[in-house]
């Protein structure tokens, strides 16, 4: 007798499958440093900032210099080059966007912040399919970035660079050295110390820290009005 056709299948050697991108999920939405690390709550009132800024603060004086922000991002440039050959490669930028920070994709979706209530529809709304289908249009765009609505790790950190790992590639040769990430840091520290005190205090930081309008409303900014937020925004054409 024959061996059903399924069975020959399972039966009959197969080419191992090239190992596939994964991209870890997270329930909450993280802090991201000027840097681009990820620091995740773990409570409603876990303050991921200030995990960030006393971690920074080696000297435990209460602010963050120029000399700690470097010795930080030198921290974190270890982690991400994984082979330890002095740079973060293609594929070591991919491991980071989706594996330690995927909240910085383009359709990954802001999340809420631990304890705070879901947006919901009046019961008006929920009856309405055009009002339905109007709401799932305009989570479409804010995950786009489009209207007044930050990019990629912008929405989760002080400035407005949607990919902080990539943007230290100051030779734009696909490839971030040690001494690129280093420079990046001194000059993102010029970017948040506007007033030139030479140190960073966590309320200054905090007072820089997106926040989203309590009403649930999006803000939509004008046609050609002047983006004022710090960073590397996203090219707008020509």
């Amino acid at each position: 007798m024959f061996a059903p056709l399924y069975l020959l299948a399972m039966l009959a050697p197969t080419a191992s499958p090239s190992t596939p991108i994964t991209v870890t999920g997270h329930a909450w939405a993280p802090f991201i440093s000027p840097m681009g690390e990820p620091f995740r709550a773990r409570s409603a009132t876990d303050d991921t900032l200030a995990d960030w800024f006393y971690g920074t603060d080696s000297n435990r004086d209460g602010t963050i210099t120029s000399a700690e922000m470097i010795a930080d991002a030198d921290r974190f440039f270890d982690k991400l080059d994984l082979d330890h050959n002095g740079e973060i490669d293609p594929d070591e930028i991919a491991n980071y966007e989706y594996e330690i920070a995927p909240d910085i994709q383009v359709m990954s979706r802001t999340k809420r912040p631990p304890g705070s209530p879901e947006r919901r529809l009046t019961d008006a709304k929920a009856d309405n399919r055009e009002a339905r289908e109007r709401d799932r249009r305009d989570e479409d765009y804010s995950a786009l970035g489009i209207g007044d609505t930050r990019q990629g790790a912008a929405r989760y950190g002080l400035l407005n660079m949607p990919e902080p790992v990539a943007a230290a590639d100051a030779d734009f040769n696909r490839g971030v050295t040690k001494q690129e990430f280093r420079q990046a840091a001194a000059e993102r520290f010029q970017l948040l110390d506007a007033a030139r005190h030479g140190s960073l205090s966590l309320a200054q930081l905090e007072a820089l820290r997106p926040i989203p309008p309590a009403d649930g409303k999006r803000r939509v900014r004008r046609e050609n009005a002047d983006d004022t937020r710090l960073g590397n925004p996203l090219p707008t054409g020509p």
